[in-house]
Protein backbone atom coordinates (compact mmCIF):
# COMPACT_ATOMS: atom_id res chain seq x y z
CA UNK A 1 0.00 0.00 0.00
CA UNK A 2 1.64 3.45 -1.03
CA UNK A 3 0.56 6.84 0.41
CA UNK A 4 2.24 10.14 -1.41
CA UNK A 5 3.97 11.70 1.66
CA UNK A 6 3.15 9.66 4.37
CA UNK A 7 5.61 8.74 7.12
CA UNK A 8 5.54 5.41 8.51
CA UNK A 9 6.27 6.36 12.33
CA UNK A 10 3.34 7.71 14.44
CA UNK A 11 4.09 9.86 17.66
CA UNK A 12 4.06 8.24 21.01
CA UNK A 13 1.14 8.58 23.25
CA UNK A 14 1.80 10.04 27.27
CA UNK A 15 -0.75 9.46 29.63
CA UNK A 16 1.21 10.31 32.75
CA UNK A 17 0.50 13.32 34.55
CA UNK A 18 2.62 16.19 34.41
CA UNK A 19 5.41 16.35 37.44
CA UNK A 20 6.31 19.85 37.19
CA UNK A 21 5.74 23.01 35.15
CA UNK A 22 7.91 24.78 33.14
CA UNK A 23 7.32 29.07 33.57
CA UNK A 24 7.54 29.63 29.27
CA UNK A 25 5.25 29.58 26.86
CA UNK A 26 5.52 28.45 23.42
CA UNK A 27 8.25 30.73 21.90
CA UNK A 28 7.68 33.23 19.68
CA UNK A 29 10.07 35.23 17.39
CA UNK A 30 9.34 38.72 17.92
CA UNK A 31 10.40 41.69 16.13
CA UNK A 32 9.30 45.81 15.35
CA UNK A 33 6.02 45.86 13.32
CA UNK A 34 3.99 48.31 11.86
CA UNK A 35 0.39 49.83 13.09
CA UNK A 36 -2.18 49.21 9.70
CA UNK A 37 -4.49 52.29 9.28
CA UNK A 38 -6.57 50.25 6.51
CA UNK A 39 -7.64 47.10 5.93
CA UNK A 40 -4.60 45.25 4.57
CA UNK A 41 -3.98 41.57 3.30
CA UNK A 42 -2.79 39.17 5.35
CA UNK A 43 0.78 39.33 4.62
CA UNK A 44 0.99 43.02 4.43
CA UNK A 45 3.60 44.74 5.93
CA UNK A 46 2.83 48.69 6.13
CA UNK A 47 2.50 50.87 8.93
CA UNK A 48 4.04 52.61 12.24
CA UNK A 49 4.27 51.43 15.52
CA UNK A 50 1.18 52.13 18.05
CA UNK A 51 1.70 53.42 21.86
CA UNK A 52 1.83 50.72 24.10
CA UNK A 53 -1.51 50.30 26.27
CA UNK A 54 -2.26 48.27 29.51
CA UNK A 55 -4.10 45.03 29.41
CA UNK A 56 -6.00 42.71 31.31
CA UNK A 57 -4.48 39.31 32.59
CA UNK A 58 -3.76 36.64 29.88
CA UNK A 59 -7.07 34.30 30.06
CA UNK A 60 -4.45 31.31 29.99
CA UNK A 61 -1.85 31.76 32.60
CA UNK A 62 -1.95 28.18 33.80
CA UNK A 63 2.07 28.18 34.93
CA UNK A 64 1.36 30.95 36.69
CA UNK A 65 4.39 33.65 34.79
CA UNK A 66 1.94 36.27 33.48
CA UNK A 67 2.28 34.85 29.93
CA UNK A 68 -0.47 32.71 28.40
CA UNK A 69 0.14 29.80 27.69
CA UNK A 70 -0.93 27.28 24.41
CA UNK A 71 -2.76 24.25 25.50
CA UNK A 72 -3.91 21.87 22.72
CA UNK A 73 -5.64 18.44 21.83
CA UNK A 74 -4.46 16.27 19.50
CA UNK A 75 -6.63 13.97 17.22
CA UNK A 76 -6.62 11.39 19.75
CA UNK A 77 -8.15 13.31 22.29
CA UNK A 78 -4.93 13.77 24.19
CA UNK A 79 -4.18 17.37 25.58
CA UNK A 80 -0.69 18.79 25.94
CA UNK A 81 0.56 22.18 26.86
CA UNK A 82 3.30 23.67 24.75
CA UNK A 83 5.88 25.27 26.95
CA UNK A 84 8.51 26.11 23.59
CA UNK A 85 10.58 24.71 20.71
CA UNK A 86 13.12 23.04 22.75
CA UNK A 87 10.96 21.47 25.66
CA UNK A 88 8.92 18.16 25.27
CA UNK A 89 5.01 19.49 25.25
CA UNK A 90 3.60 18.11 28.91
CA UNK A 91 0.35 15.58 29.43
CA UNK A 92 -2.37 18.22 30.29
CA UNK A 93 -5.05 16.24 32.04
CA UNK A 94 -8.30 16.81 33.98
CA UNK A 95 -9.40 15.59 37.34
CA UNK A 96 -12.87 14.54 36.15
CA UNK A 97 -14.81 11.61 38.37
CA UNK A 98 -17.19 11.65 35.42
CA UNK A 99 -14.85 11.05 33.19
CA UNK A 100 -12.40 8.02 35.09
CA UNK A 101 -11.18 6.69 32.31
CA UNK A 102 -10.07 9.60 30.08
CA UNK A 103 -12.26 8.14 27.03
CA UNK A 104 -14.03 11.84 26.18
CA UNK A 105 -12.65 13.71 23.77
CA UNK A 106 -13.45 16.92 24.14
CA UNK A 107 -15.59 18.81 21.37
CA UNK A 108 -14.13 22.08 22.44
CA UNK A 109 -12.16 23.39 25.02
CA UNK A 110 -12.48 27.29 26.25
CA UNK A 111 -10.22 29.57 28.44
CA UNK A 112 -12.33 32.13 29.81
CA UNK A 113 -9.30 32.92 32.19
CA UNK A 114 -9.79 33.70 35.77
CA UNK A 115 -13.57 33.72 37.06
CA UNK A 116 -13.12 34.32 40.41
CA UNK A 117 -10.27 36.61 40.68
CA UNK A 118 -8.02 33.92 42.70
CA UNK A 119 -5.61 34.96 40.34
CA UNK A 120 -6.04 31.30 38.77
CA UNK A 121 -7.43 30.36 35.32
CA UNK A 122 -10.54 28.48 34.93
CA UNK A 123 -11.07 26.17 31.89
CA UNK A 124 -13.89 25.03 30.57
CA UNK A 125 -14.42 21.65 28.69
CA UNK A 126 -17.49 20.84 26.08
CA UNK A 127 -18.54 17.10 24.97
CA UNK A 128 -20.69 16.43 21.92
CA UNK A 129 -23.11 15.89 24.00
CA UNK A 130 -23.75 19.24 25.20
CA UNK A 131 -22.18 19.29 28.53
CA UNK A 132 -20.25 22.33 29.62
CA UNK A 133 -17.72 22.10 32.76
CA UNK A 134 -15.82 24.37 34.48
CA UNK A 135 -13.03 23.50 35.82
CA UNK A 136 -10.39 25.45 38.25
CA UNK A 137 -6.74 25.32 38.15
CA UNK A 138 -5.71 24.33 41.51
CA UNK A 139 -1.97 25.42 42.44
CA UNK A 140 -1.37 25.90 38.82
CA UNK A 141 -2.20 22.30 38.67
CA UNK A 142 -5.65 21.20 37.27
CA UNK A 143 -5.36 17.81 38.42
CA UNK A 144 -6.04 19.00 41.49
CA UNK A 145 -8.96 20.81 41.37
CA UNK A 146 -12.52 18.60 40.94
CA UNK A 147 -14.84 20.20 38.36
CA UNK A 148 -17.56 22.84 40.22
CA UNK A 149 -20.17 23.60 38.00
CA UNK A 150 -21.90 21.60 34.64
CA UNK A 151 -24.79 22.72 32.22
CA UNK A 152 -26.27 21.04 29.32
CA UNK A 153 -28.17 22.03 26.38
CA UNK A 154 -24.66 23.65 25.35
CA UNK A 155 -25.35 21.92 21.78
CA UNK A 156 -27.41 24.12 20.49
CA UNK A 157 -24.59 26.60 19.78
CA UNK A 158 -21.92 26.29 17.03
CA UNK A 159 -19.50 27.88 18.98
CA UNK A 160 -18.78 29.39 22.01
CA UNK A 161 -16.06 31.94 23.06
CA UNK A 162 -14.60 33.89 25.64
CA UNK A 163 -13.65 37.35 24.28
CA UNK A 164 -12.49 38.57 27.70
CA UNK A 165 -14.69 41.06 30.31
CA UNK A 166 -17.33 42.43 27.99
CA UNK A 167 -19.19 44.41 30.73
CA UNK A 168 -16.64 46.07 32.73
CA UNK A 169 -16.89 44.63 35.58
CA UNK A 170 -13.59 42.66 35.95
CA UNK A 171 -15.08 39.63 35.27
CA UNK A 172 -14.82 37.68 31.85
CA UNK A 173 -18.03 36.64 29.91
CA UNK A 174 -19.05 34.21 27.21
CA UNK A 175 -20.79 34.62 24.23
CA UNK A 176 -22.43 31.76 22.23
CA UNK A 177 -23.49 31.76 18.59
CA UNK A 178 -26.23 29.36 17.01
CA UNK A 179 -26.26 27.77 13.48
CA UNK A 180 -28.59 30.91 12.10
CA UNK A 181 -26.22 33.30 13.74
CA UNK A 182 -27.66 34.28 16.12
CA UNK A 183 -25.59 35.50 19.44
CA UNK A 184 -25.83 35.24 23.08
CA UNK A 185 -23.96 36.80 25.92
CA UNK A 186 -23.09 34.97 29.39
CA UNK A 187 -22.34 37.64 31.77
CA UNK A 188 -20.04 36.27 35.07
CA UNK A 189 -21.08 36.32 37.81
CA UNK A 190 -17.51 36.02 39.15
CA UNK A 191 -18.41 32.74 40.97
CA UNK A 192 -17.19 29.28 40.01
CA UNK A 193 -19.68 27.43 41.73
CA UNK A 194 -23.67 27.38 41.72
CA UNK A 195 -24.26 29.99 38.63
CA UNK A 196 -21.37 31.23 37.26
CA UNK A 197 -22.95 33.00 34.57
CA UNK A 198 -25.80 34.77 33.93
CA UNK A 199 -28.64 33.64 31.98
CA UNK A 200 -27.99 33.85 28.29
CA UNK A 201 -29.06 37.13 26.25
CA UNK A 202 -29.51 37.73 22.40
CA UNK A 203 -27.00 40.40 21.45
CA UNK A 204 -26.49 40.07 18.12
CA UNK A 205 -27.46 38.56 15.03
CA UNK A 206 -26.36 37.75 11.39
CA UNK A 207 -23.16 36.22 12.40
CA UNK A 208 -23.59 33.67 10.74
CA UNK A 209 -22.05 35.23 7.59
CA UNK A 210 -18.41 34.03 9.96
CA UNK A 211 -16.55 30.58 9.80
CA UNK A 212 -14.16 31.71 12.08
CA UNK A 213 -14.77 33.78 15.55
CA UNK A 214 -11.62 34.30 17.89
CA UNK A 215 -12.12 36.00 21.44
CA UNK A 216 -8.89 38.96 21.73
CA UNK A 217 -9.16 39.24 24.99
CA UNK A 218 -8.26 43.49 25.05
CA UNK A 219 -7.07 44.25 22.01
CA UNK A 220 -7.59 48.19 22.39
CA UNK A 221 -6.31 48.97 25.90
CA UNK A 222 -9.41 50.03 27.43
CA UNK A 223 -9.85 46.81 29.39
CA UNK A 224 -13.07 45.43 28.07
CA UNK A 225 -12.86 42.15 25.33
CA UNK A 226 -12.51 42.52 21.39
CA UNK A 227 -13.82 39.55 18.78
CA UNK A 228 -12.36 39.26 15.84
CA UNK A 229 -14.12 37.29 12.95
CA UNK A 230 -13.43 35.68 9.36
CA UNK A 231 -15.68 35.08 6.41
CA UNK A 232 -14.91 31.92 4.43
CA UNK A 233 -13.12 33.90 1.74
CA UNK A 234 -10.92 35.51 3.86
CA UNK A 235 -11.78 38.71 5.09
CA UNK A 236 -11.08 40.27 8.73
CA UNK A 237 -13.22 42.11 10.86
CA UNK A 238 -12.75 43.68 14.21
CA UNK A 239 -15.53 43.88 16.66
CA UNK A 240 -14.40 46.21 19.43
CA UNK A 241 -16.16 45.97 22.64
CA UNK A 242 -17.72 48.37 24.42
CA UNK A 243 -18.77 47.57 27.91
CA UNK A 244 -22.46 47.75 27.74
CA UNK A 245 -23.86 44.22 28.01
CA UNK A 246 -26.89 44.82 26.10
CA UNK A 247 -24.73 45.99 22.86
CA UNK A 248 -21.39 44.79 23.83
CA UNK A 249 -19.94 45.14 20.07
CA UNK A 250 -19.62 48.27 17.90
CA UNK A 251 -20.22 47.47 14.77
CA UNK A 252 -17.20 45.84 12.68
CA UNK A 253 -14.95 47.18 10.52
CA UNK A 254 -12.83 44.98 7.91
CA UNK A 255 -8.97 44.89 8.94
CA UNK A 256 -7.66 42.50 6.52
CA UNK A 257 -7.99 39.91 3.55
CA UNK A 258 -6.40 36.96 2.37
CA UNK A 259 -7.23 35.23 5.62
CA UNK A 260 -8.63 32.09 4.04
CA UNK A 261 -5.15 30.93 4.07
CA UNK A 262 -5.14 29.71 7.39
CA UNK A 263 -7.51 26.57 8.70
CA UNK A 264 -7.85 27.97 12.31
CA UNK A 265 -7.51 31.28 14.01
CA UNK A 266 -5.82 31.47 17.59
CA UNK A 267 -6.37 34.08 19.84
CA UNK A 268 -3.14 34.13 21.64
CA UNK A 269 -3.49 37.12 24.37
CA UNK A 270 -0.36 39.32 24.85
CA UNK A 271 2.70 37.90 23.29
CA UNK A 272 5.26 41.05 22.67
CA UNK A 273 4.13 42.71 26.09
CA UNK A 274 2.25 46.30 24.53
CA UNK A 275 -0.96 45.01 26.70
CA UNK A 276 -2.73 44.33 23.72
CA UNK A 277 -4.35 40.63 22.72
CA UNK A 278 -2.65 39.06 19.81
CA UNK A 279 -3.59 36.72 16.96
CA UNK A 280 -2.31 32.88 15.63
CA UNK A 281 -3.09 31.99 12.28
CA UNK A 282 -2.30 28.62 11.28
CA UNK A 283 -1.58 27.04 8.17
CA UNK A 284 -2.58 23.53 6.31
CA UNK A 285 1.37 22.82 6.80
CA UNK A 286 1.59 23.41 10.20
CA UNK A 287 3.27 26.91 10.37
CA UNK A 288 1.91 29.67 12.05
CA UNK A 289 2.11 33.55 11.84
CA UNK A 290 1.77 35.99 14.37
CA UNK A 291 -0.54 39.24 14.28
CA UNK A 292 0.38 41.91 17.12
CA UNK A 293 -2.23 44.12 17.64
CA UNK A 294 -2.14 47.59 18.36
CA UNK A 295 -4.56 50.11 20.65
CA UNK A 296 -6.55 50.89 17.35
CA UNK A 297 -7.75 47.44 16.60
CA UNK A 298 -5.18 46.90 14.38
CA UNK A 299 -2.73 44.64 13.16
CA UNK A 300 0.52 44.99 12.45
CA UNK A 301 2.69 43.23 10.14
CA UNK A 302 2.87 39.29 10.28
CA UNK A 303 5.88 37.46 12.11
CA UNK A 304 6.67 33.67 11.67
CA UNK A 305 5.77 31.73 14.69
CA UNK A 306 6.94 28.54 14.79
CA UNK A 307 6.28 25.76 12.84
CA UNK A 308 4.34 21.82 13.18
CA UNK A 309 1.20 23.17 14.70
CA UNK A 310 -0.91 20.33 12.72
CA UNK A 311 -0.06 18.57 15.64
CA UNK A 312 -2.53 20.12 16.82
CA UNK A 313 -6.53 19.21 15.97
CA UNK A 314 -7.83 21.10 17.93
CA UNK A 315 -6.33 25.05 19.89
CA UNK A 316 -7.95 26.44 23.36
CA UNK A 317 -9.12 29.56 21.97
CA UNK A 318 -9.48 28.59 18.30
CA UNK A 319 -11.57 30.54 16.17
CA UNK A 320 -13.49 28.12 13.68
CA UNK A 321 -16.02 25.49 14.73
CA UNK A 322 -15.26 22.54 16.78
CA UNK A 323 -15.44 19.44 14.18
CA UNK A 324 -16.07 15.96 16.34
CA UNK A 325 -16.45 12.32 15.22
CA UNK A 326 -14.31 11.11 13.08
CA UNK A 327 -11.18 12.25 11.14
CA UNK A 328 -10.10 9.14 9.51
CA UNK A 329 -10.96 6.03 6.82
CA UNK A 330 -11.20 2.81 6.90
CA UNK A 331 -10.55 0.34 3.77
CA UNK A 332 -12.11 -3.19 3.92
CA UNK A 333 -10.48 -6.17 1.62
CA UNK A 334 -12.36 -8.41 -0.23
CA UNK A 335 -11.65 -10.86 2.52
CA UNK A 336 -13.20 -8.01 5.54
CA UNK A 337 -9.57 -6.80 6.39
CA UNK A 338 -10.16 -3.73 7.76
CA UNK A 339 -7.37 -0.87 7.20
CA UNK A 340 -7.42 2.57 9.07
CA UNK A 341 -5.98 5.65 7.37
CA UNK A 342 -5.68 8.17 10.13
CA UNK A 343 -5.98 12.13 9.51
CA UNK A 344 -2.30 14.19 9.44
CA UNK A 345 -4.69 17.27 10.05
CA UNK A 346 -2.97 18.24 6.77
CA UNK A 347 -4.98 17.37 4.22
CA UNK A 348 -3.37 13.45 4.12
CA UNK A 349 -3.10 10.97 6.39
CA UNK A 350 -0.45 8.01 7.82
CA UNK A 351 0.02 5.02 6.92
CA UNK A 352 -2.33 2.77 7.00
CA UNK A 353 -2.77 0.30 10.18
CA UNK A 354 -4.52 -3.24 10.65
CA UNK A 355 -7.67 -2.83 13.10
CA UNK A 356 -10.91 -4.74 12.41
CA UNK A 357 -11.70 -8.00 10.52
CA UNK A 358 -15.36 -8.93 9.26
CA UNK A 359 -15.36 -12.38 7.32
CA UNK A 360 -19.18 -11.84 7.52
CA UNK A 361 -21.72 -9.77 6.78
CA UNK A 362 -21.21 -5.58 5.78
CA UNK A 363 -19.62 -3.37 7.62
CA UNK A 364 -19.96 0.64 7.34
CA UNK A 365 -18.43 3.47 9.71
CA UNK A 366 -19.90 6.21 11.81
CA UNK A 367 -19.12 9.04 13.05
CA UNK A 368 -18.52 8.99 16.81
CA UNK A 369 -22.24 7.93 18.36
CA UNK A 370 -20.96 8.72 21.78
CA UNK A 371 -18.31 11.07 23.63
CA UNK A 372 -15.57 9.57 22.82
CA UNK A 373 -15.13 11.01 19.71
CA UNK A 374 -13.54 8.12 17.86
CA UNK A 375 -15.82 6.49 14.92
CA UNK A 376 -18.07 3.18 15.45
CA UNK A 377 -18.08 0.45 13.29
CA UNK A 378 -21.27 -0.58 12.28
CA UNK A 379 -21.57 -4.36 11.63
CA UNK A 380 -24.38 -6.03 9.83
CA UNK A 381 -24.24 -10.35 10.67
CA UNK A 382 -26.74 -12.21 10.16
CA UNK A 383 -29.31 -9.78 10.14
CA UNK A 384 -27.46 -8.48 13.81
CA UNK A 385 -26.64 -5.29 13.84
CA UNK A 386 -23.58 -4.82 16.36
CA UNK A 387 -21.96 -0.86 16.87
CA UNK A 388 -18.31 -0.87 18.21
CA UNK A 389 -19.16 -4.42 18.75
CA UNK A 390 -22.26 -4.14 20.70
CA UNK A 391 -24.90 -6.27 19.84
CA UNK A 392 -27.87 -3.20 18.93
CA UNK A 393 -30.43 -5.57 17.47
CA UNK A 394 -31.79 -8.09 15.01
CA UNK A 395 -33.75 -7.24 11.42
CA UNK A 396 -31.62 -5.14 9.79
CA UNK A 397 -30.95 -7.38 6.71
CA UNK A 398 -33.81 -4.88 5.42
CA UNK A 399 -31.45 -2.46 4.68
CA UNK A 400 -28.58 -2.18 1.91
CA UNK A 401 -26.45 0.80 3.57
CA UNK A 402 -26.20 2.81 6.74
CA UNK A 403 -24.28 6.28 7.09
CA UNK A 404 -23.14 7.70 10.31
CA UNK A 405 -22.79 11.45 9.53
CA UNK A 406 -23.08 12.37 13.34
CA UNK A 407 -25.69 14.49 14.89
CA UNK A 408 -28.71 14.98 12.72
CA UNK A 409 -31.52 15.69 15.02
CA UNK A 410 -30.08 18.50 17.12
CA UNK A 411 -29.51 16.36 20.54
CA UNK A 412 -25.73 16.51 20.85
CA UNK A 413 -26.14 12.80 19.91
CA UNK A 414 -24.63 10.91 17.47
CA UNK A 415 -27.61 9.46 14.67
CA UNK A 416 -27.81 6.81 11.84
CA UNK A 417 -29.55 6.99 8.63
CA UNK A 418 -30.84 3.45 6.92
CA UNK A 419 -31.57 2.55 3.34
CA UNK A 420 -33.98 -0.51 2.11
CA UNK A 421 -33.98 -1.92 -0.69
CA UNK A 422 -36.92 0.29 -1.82
CA UNK A 423 -34.53 3.49 -1.33
CA UNK A 424 -36.60 4.52 1.86
CA UNK A 425 -34.52 6.21 4.29
CA UNK A 426 -34.76 5.87 7.98
CA UNK A 427 -33.65 7.61 10.83
CA UNK A 428 -32.41 6.19 13.68
CA UNK A 429 -31.44 8.53 17.02
CA UNK A 430 -28.80 7.82 18.94
CA UNK A 431 -28.76 7.40 22.73
CA UNK A 432 -25.43 9.31 23.54
CA UNK A 433 -23.28 6.58 24.78
CA UNK A 434 -23.15 4.43 21.14
CA UNK A 435 -25.38 1.06 22.79
CA UNK A 436 -28.95 1.78 22.05
CA UNK A 437 -31.18 3.50 19.10
CA UNK A 438 -34.39 4.97 19.36
CA UNK A 439 -37.41 3.95 17.50
CA UNK A 440 -36.78 4.63 13.43
CA UNK A 441 -38.70 7.42 11.81
CA UNK A 442 -38.86 7.67 7.85
CA UNK A 443 -37.27 10.56 7.00
CA UNK A 444 -36.88 10.27 2.58
CA UNK A 445 -37.48 8.04 -0.19
CA UNK A 446 -35.95 7.82 -3.73
CA UNK A 447 -32.72 7.03 -2.19
CA UNK A 448 -31.96 4.07 -3.98
CA UNK A 449 -31.47 6.40 -6.99
CA UNK A 450 -27.48 6.91 -5.13
CA UNK A 451 -24.71 4.54 -5.74
CA UNK A 452 -22.78 6.40 -2.80
CA UNK A 453 -24.24 8.18 0.42
CA UNK A 454 -22.12 9.32 2.85
CA UNK A 455 -21.45 11.86 5.93
CA UNK A 456 -19.42 12.46 8.74
CA UNK A 457 -19.65 16.21 9.97
CA UNK A 458 -20.22 19.88 8.29
CA UNK A 459 -19.82 20.67 4.82
CA UNK A 460 -22.23 23.98 5.17
CA UNK A 461 -20.11 25.63 7.98
CA UNK A 462 -23.07 26.14 10.58
CA UNK A 463 -22.07 22.89 12.47
CA UNK A 464 -24.53 20.84 11.79
CA UNK A 465 -23.70 17.13 10.26
CA UNK A 466 -25.03 17.10 6.47
CA UNK A 467 -24.88 14.14 4.06
CA UNK A 468 -23.90 14.20 0.44
CA UNK A 469 -25.26 11.75 -2.46
CA UNK A 470 -23.27 10.59 -5.82
CA UNK A 471 -26.17 9.45 -8.26
CA UNK A 472 -25.47 6.76 -10.57
CA UNK A 473 -25.11 9.49 -13.89
CA UNK A 474 -22.13 10.88 -11.40
CA UNK A 475 -23.83 14.37 -9.78
CA UNK A 476 -23.21 14.74 -6.48
CA UNK A 477 -25.75 16.19 -4.27
CA UNK A 478 -25.97 17.84 -0.90
CA UNK A 479 -28.30 17.12 1.76
CA UNK A 480 -27.96 19.90 4.46
CA UNK A 481 -28.62 19.13 7.94
CA UNK A 482 -31.09 21.00 9.76
CA UNK A 483 -30.81 19.65 13.21
CA UNK A 484 -34.42 18.64 13.63
CA UNK A 485 -35.43 14.90 13.67
CA UNK A 486 -38.70 14.85 12.23
CA UNK A 487 -36.99 16.51 8.83
CA UNK A 488 -33.30 16.01 9.24
CA UNK A 489 -32.54 16.94 5.93
CA UNK A 490 -33.10 19.90 3.56
CA UNK A 491 -33.61 19.40 -0.21
CA UNK A 492 -31.06 18.48 -2.26
CA UNK A 493 -28.68 20.36 -4.51
CA UNK A 494 -26.39 19.84 -7.00
CA UNK A 495 -22.77 20.66 -6.40
CA UNK A 496 -20.73 18.69 -8.10
CA UNK A 497 -20.74 16.49 -11.69
CA UNK A 498 -18.42 13.28 -13.06
CA UNK A 499 -18.52 11.72 -9.66
CA UNK A 500 -19.51 8.89 -11.15
CA UNK A 501 -15.73 7.93 -12.01
CA UNK A 502 -15.27 7.15 -8.27
CA UNK A 503 -15.29 3.38 -7.39
CA UNK A 504 -15.05 4.17 -3.90
CA UNK A 505 -16.14 7.35 -2.07
CA UNK A 506 -15.94 8.18 1.71
CA UNK A 507 -16.29 11.36 3.98
CA UNK A 508 -13.66 11.20 5.97
CA UNK A 509 -14.44 13.97 8.67
CA UNK A 510 -11.95 17.19 9.05
CA UNK A 511 -8.78 16.03 7.25
CA UNK A 512 -6.73 19.33 7.11
CA UNK A 513 -7.77 21.08 10.20
CA UNK A 514 -10.11 23.51 9.72
CA UNK A 515 -13.00 22.09 11.61
CA UNK A 516 -15.26 20.93 8.12
CA UNK A 517 -15.81 17.48 6.64
CA UNK A 518 -13.64 16.43 3.66
CA UNK A 519 -14.51 13.49 0.83
CA UNK A 520 -12.05 11.48 -0.57
CA UNK A 521 -12.74 9.14 -4.06
CA UNK A 522 -11.04 6.41 -5.50
CA UNK A 523 -11.22 6.16 -9.10
CA UNK A 524 -10.65 3.13 -11.30
CA UNK A 525 -6.49 3.44 -11.32
CA UNK A 526 -6.90 2.71 -7.81
CA UNK A 527 -5.80 6.73 -7.33
CA UNK A 528 -7.13 8.92 -4.05
CA UNK A 529 -8.01 11.66 -4.14
CA UNK A 530 -9.38 14.87 -1.70
CA UNK A 531 -12.37 17.55 -2.20
CA UNK A 532 -12.11 19.90 0.45
CA UNK A 533 -14.71 21.40 2.28
CA UNK A 534 -14.76 25.26 1.67
CA UNK A 535 -17.30 25.51 4.32
CA UNK A 536 -20.11 27.08 2.41
CA UNK A 537 -21.28 23.92 1.12
CA UNK A 538 -19.44 24.12 -1.78
CA UNK A 539 -15.84 21.55 -2.79
CA UNK A 540 -12.27 23.14 -3.44
CA UNK A 541 -10.59 21.49 -6.42
CA UNK A 542 -9.38 17.68 -6.13
CA UNK A 543 -6.26 16.71 -5.32
CA UNK A 544 -4.41 13.53 -5.39
CA UNK A 545 -3.27 12.25 -1.97
CA UNK A 546 -2.47 8.40 -2.59
CA UNK A 547 -2.17 5.53 -5.10
CA UNK A 548 -2.76 1.79 -4.84
CA UNK A 549 -6.45 1.80 -3.11
CA UNK A 550 -7.66 -0.36 -5.55
CA UNK A 551 -6.88 -3.41 -3.20
CA UNK A 552 -9.94 -1.92 -1.38
CA UNK A 553 -13.86 -3.25 -2.66
CA UNK A 554 -14.61 -0.63 -0.46
CA UNK A 555 -13.85 2.62 1.74
CA UNK A 556 -15.59 3.73 4.58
Amino acid sequence: MHLSSLKSGRAGRARSKRASRIAACTALVLSAGMLLAAPASADDAKGADAPKAVGSTPRMDITGDGKSDILYQTREGYLFQSVGTSVADYPFEFHDPNDPGNRIVYKDIIAPGDLQGDGQPELLTLTASGTLTLHPCVGMDPTGGRPTWSGEGWQKYNKIVAPGDLTGDGHNDLIARTPSGDVYLYVSTGRIEGQPFEPAVKVASGWDAYDQIVGMNDSTGDGIGDVVTRTPAGDLYFHAGTGDPSKPFKAPFKIGYGFDTYNQLVGVDDVNGDGNGDLMGRQANGDTYIYRFSGYGHYRARIPGTFGWQKAAMFVGAGGNPDFGKRSVMGVTSDGSGYWYDSKNNGEFFARESRNAFPEGWVRVASSLGDDGRADNLWVRNGILYIAGHRIGDGWDVYNDLIGPGDLSGDGAGDILARDAEGDLFLYQGNGLGTALAAKVKVGYGYDTYRHIVGAGDLTGDGRADVVAVAKDGTLYLYEGTGKASAPLKARVKIGSGFDIYSKFAAVGDLNGDGKTDLVGVNGYGDLYRYTSTGTGELSKRVQIGYGFNIYKALY
